[in-house]
């Protein structure tokens, strides 16, 4: 007997939910075969296993959050193979899971809660406790549904409510988790009654986003520098490099213009392509440019590599794949972890202007907006121009305004007069 382990999708990974099994008790698996979907705060990822043998025991259910890495999540029956799951190669490469040399000892059950009163032992994950502990649900008169009938997230969602806890249990359960119950108003105390809406649970990754954004309002001090630049001869030298690579089957977008002169723009004003650390200011070598790419449940940022070093037929195409495989959440971490700026574009809406985010721990994000017919004064006459608002969203620990300014400056000649960036 051998335990298959929760893999380590990417080197940060702690835990993650265990969204499907590909197999069952009594199925026979081959080296290669897809066993599971595991789905961490970025993606969903198809593990496969490294060995044959028949499945014995499937530990984790289907839908379980939480789930630590190198917990075991399923047993496997084989002659003398080992049989952890690795990624499949079209998700990921990711360090494997150790894998028990010998039959491992029986799997201990799962961490239970405090006592009740009645000294009843309440098996439920930490996840649960705290939103019982919010939403005044009695542990007590809930089935568990999880591994060895442990109470999990869904089976508390589902639970009817009731009034607030004792204070004695929601410290018994501050005292368990680590971490106090918000308290927050809920939505009925605020007057919206319950029933009058439907409840979407929080995913990984909605709640990971919800992290990183709050962190980042909070934590860096930001400011914004707007900028209106014409891109009528971008459109025309688009139309011919349209025409020129069709039979390529590649198309260049604006934004694929737009990560091309941010990333040249970052090598003529380099402090603007730079990170704030504790120890000093991170200079970074090159222009590795996340694009902001909105998917089902939330947003990710992939990058392009090297911007300033590829052509544009090269940043369309992999911004395409990217942006493909982002929305099928099958990106590797390296692909969208470890940006140096970021550009976010919001024109195919019709948003005019707007300010992002800063996407730490980068010193700078570009928000693109629409390019639109406006007025414009040239020669002393009113005359038309298609016209783009351009805002940059500046850390002012590593980009002050002068350094963002100059950064604009460097950044909207190459973008009105995009033939110098196809020199």
């Amino acid at each position: 007997m051998t335990d298959i382990l929760m893999p380590a999708l990417s080197p940060t990974m702690e835990e993650g939910v265990l969204a499907k099994w590909h197999v069952k008790v009594g199925d026979v698996v081959s080296a290669g075969d897809v066993i599971a979907e595991i789905e961490t705060d970025k993606a969903t990822m198809e593990v496969e296993a490294v060995d044959e043998g028949e499945v014995t025991d499937i530990l984790v259910a289907e839908g379980t959050e939480g789930v630590k890495v190198n917990t075991p999540i399923a047993r496997l029956k084989d002659e003398g193979g080992a049989a952890a799951p690795k990624p499949a190669a079209k998700a990921e490469e990711a360090p494997k899971a150790p894998v028990a040399a010998e039959a491992p000892k029986p799997t201990a059950p799962a961490p239970a809660a405090p006592k009740s009163a009645d000294g009843e032992r309440i098996f439920a994950s930490p996840l649960a406790r705290r939103i019982a502990a919010q939403n005044g649900v009695d542990l007590k008169s809930i089935k568990g549904t999880g591994p060895h009938g442990r109470i999990v997230k869904r089976d508390v969602e589902g639970a009817p409510k009731g009034a607030a806890q004792p204070a004695a249990s929601t410290a018994a359960a501050a005292a368990t988790t680590g971490i106090a119950p918000r308290q927050a108003p809920s939505l009925a105390q605020m007057g919206i009654p319950d029933g009058s809406y439907d409840l979407i649970p929080l995913d990984g990754m909605k709640k990971a986003v919800a992290r990183r954004m709050v962190d980042s309002i909070q934590n860096v001090p930001h400011f914004p520098l707007f900028i209106d630049c014409e891109i009528d001869q971008l459109m025309a030298v688009r139309a011919k490099v349209n025409k020129m690579l069709e039979p390529q089957g590649i198309k260049v977008s604006v934004n694929d213009f737009v990560i091309k002169a941010a990333a040249l723009a970052l090598k003529m004003v380099p402090e603007a392509n730079a990170s704030y650390t504790p120890e000093g200011i991170a200079m970074h070598h090159n222009a590795d440019v996340s694009m902001a790419v909105a998917i089902d449940g939330g947003l990710i940022t992939p990058i392009i590599k090297k911007a300033e070093t590829k052509g544009l037929a090269q940043i369309a195409t992999e911004s395409k794949d990217l942006a493909k495989r982002a929305r099928e959440r099958k990106l590797k971490p390296e692909e969208f972890q470890g940006g140096t700026f970021s550009v976010s574009n919001l024109g195919m809406f019709g948003i005019k202007q707007f300010s992002s985010i800063i996407n730490e721990p980068q010193g700078c994000i570009m928000s693109v907006g629409a390019g639109e017919q406006r007025p414009v004064v040239k020669d002393g006459q009113i005359v038309p121009a298609t016209v783009m608002t351009v805002t940059l969203t500046c850390d002012h620990r590593v980009v002050d305004g002068a350094t963002g300014a100059r950064f604009l400056q460097a950044f909207k000649p190459l973008i009105e007069d995009p033939v110098a960036m196809l020199a």
